[in-house]
């Protein structure tokens, strides 16, 4: 099976020491891919080394994460106009809003991300959402600018959110959350959605599955929520492999 990695943050700091052994981890649970988003301005030249030194691999998306709100400034913007025009870059992210974390100012949350939903749509490139407690402001933004595409990154929303997201041309990103038994909304709607609309994630270092909790989470787990989503669709896992991989490809526009 050929797996796809739709959200891996395998250039960050806790990597550093052993990332040959996790991709090689990775490879051997048949992960082929992993697109990888970035957080900050300051974090976009290591990103880009570090899906260098994985060529065909590691797939880069530039933006600035709403979560990271204080180390953003407008100039950044500009900054990421010629960082969209990498060779190496596929998509913008992560951006998005966070209702979650009350401290985050939500207007200046809101300006950085329709400033990057615009350059999206400039540079016809997908998107990588970022969607906590804020799917309904998150879906009104991209209404309003209008011809984008991409995956709302950790789906958490109801399964009207989701029709909206798919009519728009949208893909949802499942990972860890889908393995606990706890998630029971978000497990029904996975077991009932279009596959055409599925792609699989770890959000590695972050959000490990129900199996490896409270431990640094990695792309090699993403077998594990390939397992639950198949038990809870009654389908194969080869199928369900097959079907979220050629999405995420066929989004990132990467050759097979």
């Amino acid at each position: 099976m050929a797996l796809f990695d739709s959200h891996s943050h395998i250039d960050v700091d806790v990597f550093d020491a052993d990332r040959d052994a996790v991709m090689a981890r990775a490879r051997g649970a048949g992960v082929v891919g992993q697109l990888v988003p970035a957080i900050s301005a300051a974090g976009w030249p290591h990103l880009r080394d570090v899906c260098t030194a994985f060529p065909g691999e590691l797939h880069a998306a530039y933006g600035m994460h709403p979560m990271y709100l204080d180390d953003h400034r407008p100039e950044h913007l500009d900054q990421l106009r010629e960082w969209l025009q990498d060779p190496g870059c596929v998509a913008v992210g992560e951006i998005g809003l966070d209702y979650f974390v009350e401290t985050l100012d939500r207007e200046r949350q809101q300006f950085y991300f329709d400033a990057q939903l615009r350059l999206a749509r400039e540079f016809d490139l997908p998107v990588v959402v970022h969607a906590r407690r804020a799917v309904d402001a998150v879906i009104a933004s991209m209404k309003k600018v209008g011809g984008l595409r991409g995956i709302v990154h950790s789906f958490a929303g109801s399964g009207e959110q989701a029709e909206q997201l798919w009519k728009m041309g949208f893909l949802l990103g499942i990972g860890g959350p889908v393995t606990y038994e706890r998630a029971q909304r978000l497990r029904g709607l996975v077991a009932t959605m279009p596959l055409e609309h599925l792609v699989l994630e770890t959000d590695s270092p972050d959000q490990p599955d129900a199996g490896w909790r409270g431990q640094r989470n990695e792309p090699e787990r993403l077998t594990t929520i390939l397992a639950a989503i198949a038990e809870l669709r009654s389908e194969s896992p080869e199928a369900i492999a097959t079907a979220t991989t050629a999405n995420a490809m066929r989004l990132l526009r990467l050759n097979p």
